[in-house]
């Protein structure tokens, strides 16, 4: 691969996540956002880990009948685990909050998967990060629920907003799988995909 703007394929974010959107901008790709309803149920069976690459390629597949030749979609899907139970999106302020006091003085794990497809091929691959927050305070707890509304974040968080920024004490792994798009890995793969 020559050059990451005349990247060979025409790509397309798979995602309506204004942070993934942004992250692949800032890895040099020009790319198109395209959305479709996919499924997002998976057994109760399953590990914890394994829900976010199911995920990414359940949403990867409900492409692979309207792309074409040079075209490659991007999916993505995280999940923050805490004590082997995943944390979704909250529905509303209180759950918000019971989430946060759920991660306060504990580690979590965020696992962020990511599929990318194109017509002949398909390559799925997953990251996890621990984060580990302080203990937060009801006081810090509410205002950020208040002023950040959370409710379009995986455990009821963003480490790029203000809860991140006071609360999170350490991080062992990529702050950007965190934000929803492990960045290194999908680069590497992305470019491994240009070169063949």
């Amino acid at each position: 691969m020559k050059s990451i703007t005349n990247y060979p394929y025409s790509i397309i974010l798979a995602s309506g996540s204004p942070r993934r959107a942004q992250l692949l901008q800032s890895l040099g790709f020009n790319f198109e956002v395209r959305v479709t309803n996919a499924d997002e149920s998976f057994s109760s069976e399953m590990s914890v880990y394994e829900v976010p690459a199911f995920l990414a390629t359940k949403k990867a597949q409900s492409f692979k009948d309207i792309i074409v030749d040079n075209e490659l979609v991007i999916t993505a899907d995280t999940v923050v685990v805490l004590n082997n139970t995943i944390l979704n999106k909250p529905q509303n302020r209180e759950e918000a909050i019971q989430m946060l006091k759920s991660l306060s003085g504990n580690t979590n794990e965020v696992c962020t998967a990511v599929s990318i497809l194109g017509k002949n091929f398909e390559r799925t691959f997953t990251d996890i990060a621990q984060v580990v927050f302080k203990e937060l305070t009801d006081v810090e707890i509410e205002y950020y629920v208040d002023m950040h509304k959370p409710f379009d974040k995986a455990g009821a968080y963003g480490i790029q907003e203000w809860i991140g920024m006071i609360g999170i004490e350490k991080l062992n792994g990529s702050f950007y799988t965190v934000m929803g798009l492990p960045t290194h890995l999908l680069f590497k793969n992305l470019v491994e995909i240009g070169n063949q």
